[in-house]
């Protein structure tokens, strides 16, 4: 019991087993000075020895985790243990009360010598108990030897249990201890995945960015560009037919015609970068117009909320789920047939999610949540919009019992120098 309680020194148990053999020495000192022959040798050896045990246990006391570390120290302690209870109680029984401590401490020794200490301490013990070794002398030796076996089942099965306990307790400490560190690893490792999920997710972002530049680029040669040229060409052939009012007429009418369609061009093209509403307003306001424009427009009654704080995000994100929302409602207008609809756009940490929910015939999804019909295009493009920004699309419906939509995106704030990028992008 020792060794389990030297392990925690703090505890209350492991505080009185650690000064209780102070006491027994003070005791047993006491009683031999009190009740023993009372003279000065015998005062002074007993004072000796007591005071020599005394510091021997302070000074030299080896606890059991630490016999580990230092055996020669631990051996070198027990062994002068041994040979100062030997003394003490061979010079008076009452140092019984001290003679228990080679139990608490035998511990410290090597496993193949606990069972020599423990023989050792159960015949001082039981030398005490039939009085002293002035009694080891005819009938009392068979009582001795009774005492001694006594002695060692009690004390050595106490002892050699504790002993295990204590095994046992650190053993699942150790356990305890990896568990910790194993946690400690897997934290870790999370914050590294989130952190390199974090940088796929904006890679993806910057991919889809650079995708969509070449798309605008390669759009804007293809109208744009070409316009341009063309009415540089009808004004160049207008010049060329100054004495043809006729001709040089159709010149001009050709290049006015070119650039009216270019400025549509220009124009379709800007709005293709960022919707309407969202140049003139943060998300939660573009979707909450949308939503009152479709329901005066539809005649349906739709409730908008927004859950969290609403932070700007980057275009991309943005125009993603404001066309879901668009998406959203005019698949309801279209095939619910609902009498009421909702809109919830929801801020996280994590993400920014927008839930589009009706009360409408709803219809049979596919694994995958695709409509099971062949008019699903928008849902379709809707959910590659979202996986190309790194979100993700899931529906939920069955016939009869409406249809649930929600579209996510991550929650990557906009950092103040890169705003005017995004907005230019």
């Amino acid at each position: 019991m020792g060794g389990v309680t030297q392990d925690l020194p703090d505890s209350l148990l492991g505080r009185v087993q650690r000064h209780l053999p102070y006491l027994g020495l003070a005791l047993s000192a006491l009683l031999a000075c009190a009740l023993g022959p009372r003279t000065t040798v015998r005062l002074t050896v007993v004072l000796g020895l007591t005071v020599a045990a005394a510091l021997w246990y302070g000074l030299m006391r080896v606890a059991y985790p630490e016999s580990v570390r230092r055996p020669v120290k631990a051996m070198v302690f027990y062994t002068g243990l041994l040979l100062l209870i030997t003394a003490l109680v061979v010079l008076s029984p009452f140092f019984g009360f001290f003679g228990f401590t080679g139990y608490l401490h035998v511990g410290v020794v090597p496993q193949r010598l606990r069972p020599a200490g423990i023989v050792v301490i159960a015949a001082l013990m039981a030398t005490t108990q039939i009085g002293g070794v002035g009694n080891l002398h005819g009938p009392m030796l068979g009582l001795y030897a009774a005492m001694v076996l006594v002695n060692i089942l009690i004390a050595g099965a106490i002892t050699y249990q504790s002993i295990e306990e204590d095994r046992r307790s650190r053993a699942r400490a150790e356990h305890i201890g990896e568990l910790a560190e194993a946690n400690r690893r897997l934290r870790e490792i999370m914050a590294e995945n989130a952190g390199l999920h974090a940088q796929l997710v904006a890679q993806a972002r910057e991919a889809g960015v650079l995708d969509e530049r070449q798309r605008m680029a390669g759009e804007i040669h293809d109208t744009i560009a070409q316009g341009l040229t063309g009415i540089v060409t009808q004004l160049e052939a207008a010049e060329r037919f100054d004495d043809d009012p006729a001709r040089r007429a159709r010149h001009r009418e050709q290049a006015l015609r070119l650039a009216r369609e270019s400025l549509a061009e220009a124009r379709r093209s800007v709005r293709a970068l960022r919707p309407g509403p969202l140049a003139e307003a943060q998300l939660p306001d573009a979707v909450g117009d949308l939503a009152d424009r479709w329901s005066r427009t539809t005649g349906t009654p739709v409730r908008f909320e927004v859950c969290g704080t609403p932070v700007p995000l980057p275009t991309a994100l943005e125009v993603v789920l404001f066309r879901a929302a668009q998406e959203g409602l005019a698949n309801i207008a279209k095939h619910a047939g609902a009498s009421r609809a909702g809109l919830t756009l929801s801020y996280t940490h994590e993400v920014v999610m927008l839930d589009v929910l009706d009360d409408g015939a709803g219809f049979a999804a596919g694994p995958d949540g695709a409509a099971g019909r062949p008019d699903s295009y928008g849902l379709t493009a809707m959910r590659q919009r979202l996986r190309q920004v790194g979100g993700r699309l899931e529906i939920e419906s069955a016939p009869g019992e409406g249809t649930a939509i929600s579209a996510s995106v991550p929650a990557l704030r906009v950092r103040p120098a890169a705003a005017p990028g995004d907005n230019a992008a």
